[in-house]
């Protein structure tokens, strides 16, 4: 498959392919002509790449648990996974409690200005969301 039919297969521009391509994250063959084959290989590359950037891993933990994964299984590699995921792990924890904290304001605040209430309730509107502002402010979603 060339780049342009599997980038269009998974819904991402060229671009990103060659930059997970140069990030060495993605490792397509090439051709004699140069042309780079995206193969079944390939697929279950992107499909790993997509589902950990969809759950915020960044491209050096990507490149960290790729390495980890092509190296032989040892206990050095195993704590170091652990490690590596145990921290995302809080970080996914803390993305989900926030989540849960703004939808709690955003369903009071829709309550609070159904039936044309927003003008009687304008003040409280604006104290929940100041609340949330300061309630979240040490852990802001990166």
């Amino acid at each position: 498959m060339q780049i342009k039919n599997f980038a269009a297969k998974y819904q991402i521009q060229a671009d990103t392919i060659r930059y997970y391509e140069k990030e060495n994250i993605l490792t397509p063959k090439r051709r004699e002509n140069g042309y780079r084959v995206y193969d079944e290989e390939c697929e279950k590359q992107l499909q790993f790449i997509i589902v950990l950037k969809q759950l915020g891993f960044t491209i050096k933990e990507i490149q960290q648990l790729l390495l980890l994964r092509n190296q032989p299984i040892s206990t050095e590699c195993n704590v170091s996974t652990v490690s590596l995921l145990d921290q995302k792990i809080i970080n996914l924890e803390e993305k989900v409690q926030f989540y849960q904290k703004a939808l709690q304001v955003v369903n009071k605040i829709k309550g609070l200005i159904a039936e044309d209430k927003y003008i009687k309730n304008k003040e409280v509107i604006e104290e929940l969301m100041l609340g949330f502002f300061e309630d979240t402010k040490p852990r802001r979603i990166r």
